[in-house]
This record gives structure tokens, C-alpha cells and sequence, in this order.
């Protein structure tokens, strides 16, 4: 069941990346960033307001969120630390970078969960999960070589830097999560309402400094439709791949692959709807991505 879960929330996470894509282009990022993180919270609010004053019906619906102690609150508010910093950097990328390059680069996140996995909570793979994480790896290096061909040279484009640091950082927070939920015994909604919560605060912050007072970059900022979707689309597919990680038999390595299917959707979606370059040569790139996570699951 949990591994099902894992593929709904590579489903919504894949509309989520298209959106996120339509809502900084040429756009400001951080006040984007703060609306989408923002949409995510108001939808959780309600809940979280039916769980204080009327706490049974909060229970028996299956979306309580529980009352937590401040040590539990300072462990979510290092999770929102870090994806923090990883959306601020993921979304400078995907503002200057085509998605059909961002997204394959994302995909070597599992790389990173696979090798915290083994070290952190000694999940042991075999000889099929080897090969398909590294078929994914490879796959994101041929990504790079198409890159080029896009004036996209990779040693030397500081937005592939920021896109690899703020994998790098996600595949950390994904690690993080399996201890929230399976050690510390959070529910999904309990997690993402603090979580949303948290990096709302650590956001304004930011803007404090960097947007708020500075009238010109006020002026540039554009709503879009897509800025409130894409915090929907992405609490929504936290809550299936939180539900999932509550399966004491879930392995983290394999379900942080299982959401990498999301770019069957970021790729081929999204090159026709944005009208990238290339689209045919990343198939091929694709199919090895898409062939490594089929062996992790075969596996």
C-alpha cells in the first residue's frame, strides 16, 4: 500500500512542478515562494481549527492535528530551516534554467537518500537497487551534455550549483522525515501544519531583508493563478508520501525513487507545454531514469 501512496504523491508532485515552473517565470521569486508555502498552510488552517475546538470529530474524520511538545516543535523547525533553503535555491534555478533540466537534475535526490539510508537506518539494498540508482545517476550526467547544447554549460553556470545544493538539501530533509513520522510518531497533517507554519515565519524573514523594502522589486512581483496551486498540489503530495512513510515497512530509498516517476509528467508535459528545446534527445536520458526506478521497484 505505502508504495502506492508513493506514486500519488509523484503524481501531484509532477502538477506541482508545472505550476511551480508558470509561477516564477520572469517572475519574483521569494514573495512566489512565500504565496505557494502560504496556500499550503490556509488549506491545512481549517483543521487545525476544527482539531482545537472540536477535537473528537478532528479525530474520528482522520485529520487531528495533536497538540506537541516545544522539544517537537524545535525538530520541525530545523525541517523548515532546511527546505527552506532548499526552495530558495531550487526556485533561482527554475527561474533561469529550462525544467526539462532542472527536473532530471532533482532526480539524483534518491542517490543521496539512497547512500543517508544505508548509513543512517541501514536499509540494505541489493544488486537491482545498485544498478537502477545508478542508471539515474548516469542519466542526469547525459542530461548535462544535452544541457549544453542549450548554452547551458554546467561547470560554469552558477544556477546548476544552486539546483545540485538545493538536491542536495532536499534528499537531507527527506531523511529528516522518516525520523519525524516513524520515531517521533507524527501525523502527516500534524507535520505539515507546524512545518507550513514555520517556514511562513522564516520566509517573511527573508523578504524582510530582500524584497519588502525595496519598492522597485515590489512592483515586478506578478500573481498568478499557478502560485496558490502549487502549495495545494505540494501539501497534498506531502500527505500522501507522509502516510506512506508511516508504514514501519516502508524504506525510505525506495519511496524518494518511487516520486522521481513525477518527471514522466515535469519532462514530457512540461517541454510541450513550455516549448523547450530538444525534447527528443531528453527522452533518451529519460528512459534511463524512468528504467532505474522500474528496477528499484522490480527489485
Amino acid at each position: 500500500m505505502w508504495m502506492y501512496l508513493g506514486l500519488s504523491a509523484a503524481l501531484f508532485l509532477g502538477l506541482h512542478n508545472l505550476c511551480k515552473k508558470h509561477a516564477v517565470k520572469d517572475n519574483e521569486i521569494f514573495p512566489v515562494l512565500l504565496g505557494t508555502i502560504t496556500a499550503g498552510f490556509l488549506l491545512l488552517l481549517p483543521f487545525a481549527i476544527i482539531s482545537y475546538f472540536f477535537p473528537e470529530y478532528a479525530k474520528a474524520t482522520g485529520f487531528y492535528i495533536a497538540h506537541i511538545s516545544w522539544q517537537t516543535h524545535g525538530f520541525i523547525f530545523i525541517k523548515s530551516i532546511i527546505m527552506a533553503c532548499s526552495w530558495v535555491l531550487a526556485y533561482q534555478a527554475l527561474k533561469y534554467l529550462p525544467i526539462t533540466i532542472v527536473t532530471p537534475i532533482r532526480s539524483a535526490g534518491p542517490f543521496f537518500t539512497f547512500i543517508g539510508a544505508i548509513f543512517i537506518y541501514h536499509e540494505s539494498p541489493n544488486l537491482w537497487q545498485w544498478i537502477g540508482f545508478f542508471l539515474i545517476i548516469l542519466s542526469v550526467l547525459l542530461y548535462s551534455r544535452i544541457g549544453k547544447k542549450e548554452g547551458i554549460v554546467f561547470k560554469k553556470n552558477k544556477w546548476i550549483f544552486a539546483i545540485i545544493g538545493a538536491t542536495f538539501l532536499g534528499a537531507s530533509s527527506g531523511l529528516y522525515d522518516k525520523f519525524l513520522i516513524q520515531n517521533l510518531k507524527l501525523t502527516p497533517q500534524t507535520l505539515q501544519f507546524w512545518f507550513c507554519f514555520y517556514t511562513i515565519f522564516i520566509l517573511v524573514v527573508i523578504l524582510s531583508f530582500t524584497w519588502f523594502p525595496y519598492k522597485e522589486k515590489r512592483q515586478k512581483f506578478i500573481w498568478r493563478w499557478s502560485i496558490p496551486a502549487v502549495g495545494i498540489l505540494l501539501q497534498t503530495a506531502d500527505y500522501f508520501y507522509f502516510k506512506a512513510l508511516q508504514n514501519p515497512e516502508a524504506l525510505i530509498m525506495l519511496l524518494s525513487a518511487i516520486k522521481r516517476s513525477q518527471i514522466l509528467i515535469s519532462v514530457v508535459v512540461g517541454g510541450l507545454i513550455f516549448k523547450e528545446k530538444n525534447k527528443r534527445k531528453k527522452l533518451i536520458p529519460l528512459f534511463g531514469i524512468m528504467l532505474g526506478v522500474g528496477l528499484i521497484l522490480y527489485s
